[in-house]
């Protein structure tokens, strides 16, 4: 871990917007995905746009000339050539699949030392988009994503080759690689860059062609890739040989975050499969697919796709709205320009305070840079509970809505204490984000130890960036740079909020960027005026970050407000060292407290919706 410590900050973004990049790095970015768009034209495609970005690629949209839509998958050049290799095999994966669920293989191609996989595009969005737009989904498309993937892996664990049984194991089914098409209520399933084949049966017996595939060493060590650790299974996490049962689980995972409005599988034991409003045969095979006991996963997997076509024959009435009561307040703010949020959150604070580390892993744990964070999950999040990790999960899925503001949570024994200020810029998306803040507010009532959680949520296109050439040089601002700010609606004079740290009150031992004793002057002063908001300055070796989210509540104090933010720019230049550190204010006469909770309460889709609405 020595060569991670050149970056000693302690705070991580969920998502790293390009806002967040520097001028430098974010021009590369801008430039290859350029390089990219004109590769595409070059080859005969049109209206190219680029879909998303991981840790191993890039991935494009475009019409081929036959005005069929494509997907284009990039491999990162900088990556290391085995790690590239990964684009050929997930190429070589698809090619052996022919499913109506699967959108089909076309080709694999190199220009040069850049690797390229053409797919058919699958109509619709992904899960994950129509997941925060509508929040939990209606019983009857949970019913009908389960009977479709479970009809597809069906036929995965049928595949063969040459006579021999060969299962398919796609190893990272979740929300965001299923495509839904909201016309034809029809699901594909995506992205193959974990897929192998399997090693075991569901029966657990070995699979080979002879006794030469059985006696060889590969049976000893497991072919599977990892997959979203927020939705595989106990058996793939820890490095089981290859089933289909990863799938399997892949499915239980994506269905319960689908009904229930999360971003994860951790929250079944307080928000359970039993209070979501499924058909009650449904809740209880997924209770036991998402247990800790590997026998009963094993019998609910057995018995969901024993009984597909009892699924595949529900009856439902027409879709209804979510019908719910926000736990806590969220204000609908109108803009005229999009918002990009990130999420600053004390998660690996929050991390260390509930597992139980040693010495080294504390020390290692400090130094993780946001990339290797989440590769690092799987070591260091083992030491928490899943209703931790679901806390967790649920604070980063608020970040993926356009919102500002923060939220802060402490755990005393009668109960917890909320402050918040959450301000969303999309009324349309109202409903679905109060009931993921509802989820935050349910998992952590589960919650009893001791604890502080604090995040602060701001507008990426408003940070603002100082570059310099050399670290022993001073951050200096441009001459017309300004931190913005907006006025509340109504002015307010009354002020109880109180100054406070971005975590914790006073000083706090992981913010590692200690600012000057003028600039922290200058935001008591700031402090005196009645307002919410951030401010977060994050110091790189050539790059400052200054995150900022400000709104005015007292209008009388504007000139003073304004003046006293214009002579914190002119103090950046005496912001020495590198980390964070960072300062949130919030309302806090709006402290909600609730008490411990450990479970939501059973509820289920009526046997007979239809006499239900006759009785009404």
């Amino acid at each position: 871990m020595a060569e991670l410590k050149g970056l000693k900050h302690f705070y991580i973004p969920d998502e790293q917007s390009i806002y967040l990049l520097s001028h430098a790095d974010a021009k590369k970015l801008k430039d290859w995905v350029n390089l990219c768009i004109n590769q595409l034209r070059t080859l005969g495609y049109q209206d190219i746009e680029l879909l998303g970005k991981g840790a191993f690629g890039f991935a494009f949209a475009g019409t081929a000339p036959n005005g069929d839509q494509r997907v284009f998958k990039f491999s990162r050049i900088t990556l290391p050539q085995h790690v590239q290799d990964r684009l050929e095999e997930e190429a070589f994966m698809l090619s052996h699949v022919d499913h109506q669920y699967v959108p089909r293989f076309i080709e694999y191609q190199q220009i040069r030392k850049q690797s390229i996989l053409v797919m058919a595009r699958a109509p619709g969005d992904d899960l994950e988009k129509v997941s925060l737009k509508q929040g939990p989904l209606s019983p009857r498309i949970i019913v009908k994503i389960a009977v479709q993937i479970g009809e597809l892996l069906s036929s995965f664990r049928q595949y063969s080759e040459n006579g021999a049984i060969k299962p398919i194991v796609h190893g990272d089914i979740k929300p965001s690689n299923l495509v839904w098409d909201s016309i034809n209520e029809t699901v594909s399933l995506i992205d193959w860059g974990s897929s192998v084949f399997a090693q075991t049966d569901v029966t657990g017996q070995y699979v080979g062609n002879n006794v030469m595939d059985l006696m060889s060493g590969e049976l000893h060590q497991t072919n599977a890739r990892l997959g979203d650790v927020y939705f595989i299974g106990e058996e793939q996490l820890n490095g089981a040989l290859s089933s289909p049962r990863f799938d399997e689980q892949g499915l239980a995972s994506t269905l319960y975050a689908l009904a229930s409005g999360q971003s994860c599988r951790y929250g079944s034991k307080v928000i359970t499969p039993s209070s979501l409003g499924l058909p009650k045969m449904l809740a209880t095979i997924l209770e036991y697919m998402l247990s800790d006991d590997s026998d009963k996963r094993r019998e609910g997997g057995d018995y969901l796709f024993n009984h597909l076509h009892v699924f595949k024959n529900m009856v439902f009435t027409d879709d209804k709205k979510n019908s719910y009561t926000p736990l806590i307040p969220t204000w609908v703010t109108h803009s005229d320009s999009s918002i990009e949020t990130v999420v600053y959150s004390s998660r690996k604070s929050y991390l260390r305070q509930q597992a139980v580390l040693g010495d080294k892993d504390a020390e290692d744990l400090r130094y993780i840079d946001d990339a290797q964070f989440d590769r690092y999950y799987k070591n260091y999040l083992q030491g928490m509970g899943d209703t931790e990790k679901a806390f967790v999960s649920a604070i980063s899925r608020l970040g993926k809505y356009p919102v500002v503001g923060g939220m802060a949570v402490r755990w005393e024994p009668n109960g917890i204490y909320v402050d918040s200020s959450l301000n969303l810029y999309d009324e349309t998306l109202k409903a679905a984000f109060e009931l993921s803040v509802n989820n935050v507010i349910n998992l952590a009532r589960a919650i009893h130890k001791p604890a502080v959680f604090k995040c602060c949520m701001f507008n990426a296109k408003n940070t603002l960036h100082i570059d310099r050439g050399c670290q022993d040089d001073a951050f200096m601002p441009d001459p017309h740079l300004f931190i913005p700010y907006e006025l509340s609606r109504v002015s307010s004079q009354k002020d109880d909020s109180r100054t406070h740290s971005y975590f914790e009150d006073g000083d706090d031992p992981d913010e590692l960027l200690k600012l000057p004793d003028s600039i922290i002057e200058t935001i008591k002063q700031l402090n005196t005026i009645h307002h919410t908001g951030c401010i977060i300055f994050e110091a790189l070796p050539l790059n400052l970050k200054i995150h900022n989210y400000y709104t005015l509540l007292d209008h009388g104090q504007e000139k003073r407000f304004k003046l006293l933010l214009s002579q914190l720019v002119k103090q950046i230049p005496l912001i020495k060292g590198l980390g964070i550190s960072g300062f949130m204010k919030l309302p806090y006469k709006d402290t909600r407290f609730f008490e411990h909770k450990a479970k939501l309460p059973e509820k289920y889709y009526p046997r007979n919706p239809k006499a239900v609405i006759e009785e009404n």
